[in-house]
């Protein structure tokens, strides 16, 4: 099957997906969700390209499990935390900034505020797993083993720094506190750090593919968007303003990648 047609039915998989998600909103009246569909989107779209794409089967099969491995993890976590904590509060202003400024119903501002960002966002950062099993077939090399290395290491930072932050806020002395020990000594975002790595690691195992290399665009899409719009921005901003002492915790500690606290 060639590219086009790959990215096409891909791109029909995505748009139903997301379709059966917003009907599901607006009978729940909860848009939180969206966050582990968009792990386990990624998953669904690895699938599909695994068996629609021509590319080498040891490429596939790595593409496939890596991918798998990181959106099932993170797609469970996401759902657990929503179970765990309820509606996230970042939806609810979202939506009911819309409804109160502009008169939009439930429905409006979701699909223009949540379906239609994040649907097209998922396909790109999701082109490493698109492209690099696309074909046509070529041998696994260094620069995929490097690639899968940093993908591993990815996965484990995001899991570990996931795991700390969960204990952390489950211990009831740490309330209003900040979250400055394990992996979050080092930097402020452990979590987003781990998920670019995993994603720039998948590119580097598409990277070997004629198509892949375009798959640059997906990583580097992820990366903004975690550093510099809808992920650190964010976070910063409200604790700034809810966690006493964050200011100084900003001061000393790297804001992605690791590095050692200045002042020791």
């Amino acid at each position: 099957m060639n590219l086009v047609t790959l990215l096409a039915i891909n791109a029909a998989i995505l748009f139903t997906l997301f379709l059966v998600l917003w009907l599901i909103f607006q009978k729940t009246r909860d848009v939180t969700p969206i966050d582990s569909v968009w792990a386990l989107g990624m998953v669904v779209l690895a699938i599909s390209s695994f068996f629609l794409g021509s590319g080498s089967d040891d490429r596939k099969y790595l593409l496939l499990g890596l991918c798998a491995v990181w959106g099932l993890r993170l797609g469970g976590y996401m759902l657990w935390r929503w179970r765990d904590h309820g509606p996230d509060r970042r939806y609810e202003a979202l939506v009911g900034k819309a409804k109160a400024n502009k008169g939009w119903g439930f429905g409006h501002a979701t699909a223009r505020l949540v379906i239609a960002p994040q649907a097209p966002m998922l396909f790109i950062v999701c082109l490493p797993v698109q492209l690099g099993q696309a074909g046509p077939p070529v041998a696994l090399g260094t620069l995929a083993m490097v690639g899968a290395a940093l993908a591993i290491v990815g996965i484990i930072f995001e899991t570990v720094s996931d795991w700390q932050l969960t204990k952390f806020k489950q211990n009831p002395d740490n309330a209003g506190k900040v979250m400055q020990y394990g992996l979050w000594r080092y930097t402020r975002h452990p979590n987003y750090f781990g998920d670019a790595c995993v994603w720039w690691g998948l590119f580097l195992i598409a990277a070997e593919t004629p198509a892949g290399i375009w798959s640059f665009f997906g990583p580097a899409l992820l990366t903004w968007t975690l550093m510099k719009w809808s992920g650190a921005p964010t976070v910063e901003n409200r604790l700034h303003k809810t966690r006493e002492g964050y200011a100084d915790y900003v001061r000393r500690t790297s804001g992605f990648i690791p590095m050692p606290p200045k002042g020791g």
